[in-house]
């Protein structure tokens, strides 16, 4: 596997998904469509992480489905928030740029204590959303993580903080692959992980904006 394994296989990945979501939006797919959509990517997601699948058709067809989901809610968001997709696409750009620059200067090192503590986190933050997702049962906006509000805001901020060392994990993977001659097909598994936290980081950046937008 070399780097430019995958960049290639980054521009296709991120291709396939963005050209969905651009239909998506263009063609107006409703939202129970859309929630279909994001059910199948989830289950693809699953099989694809936890077997540590390098096939192209998997991965590839995750990206179809998470992209139709993204362009159909993103629609919605823009509907209710003009200019907010481009916000968070500009947003994500950032933060990756950013995450990029920090692992190339070594300014945080990845060590195992380091992804010890990510995963964790990473675990903490699942159940905290799931026990909030029971909470709203009983009680409007359940704890409030996903209300605006400053417990909702800094959830948020948090999220898309985890995102982003989620991406220096990925950057590390890559590295450490190129390093140690893994096989080309394991450059689909490293861009499956870097679409996983873009897809994670976008999708928080969104919600954080919108707590900041007018609805007009």
């Amino acid at each position: 596997m070399t780097l430019d394994d995958v960049v290639i296989r980054g521009f296709i990945t991120l291709g396939v998904l963005v050209a969905s979501a651009g239909a998506a939006w263009i063609l107006e797919v409703p939202i129970a469509v859309a929630v279909v959509s994001a059910i199948i990517a989830l289950v693809l997601g699953l099989v694809a992480s936890f077997k540590q699948s390098t096939n192209p058709a998997l991965i590839l067809g995750y990206a179809v489905f998470e992209g139709v989901f993204l362009g159909a809610l993103s629609s919605i968001f823009e509907q209710r928030f003009p200019g907010i997709v481009l916000n968070a696409v500009i947003g994500t750009m950032m933060a990756f740029l950013g995450v990029l620059a920090v692992y190339t200067l070594r300014i945080v090192r990845v060590t195992p204590k380091l992804v010890r503590f990510v995963v964790a986190a990473a675990i903490g933050a699942l159940g905290l959303i799931l026990v909030n997702w029971i909470a709203t049962f009983f009680m409007p906006g359940g704890l409030g993580l996903r209300t605006d509000s400053s417990i909702g805001i800094i959830f948020s901020g948090a999220m898309i903080l985890l995102g982003c060392f989620f991406l220096l994990l990925d950057f590390d993977s890559i590295e450490q692959g190129v390093k140690q001659g893994a096989p080309e097909k394991f450059a689909w598994q490293c861009v499956f992980g870097l679409t996983l936290s873009l897809v994670w980081i976008y999708l928080e950046v969104l919600r954080f904006v919108s707590y900041f937008s007018g609805d007009d």
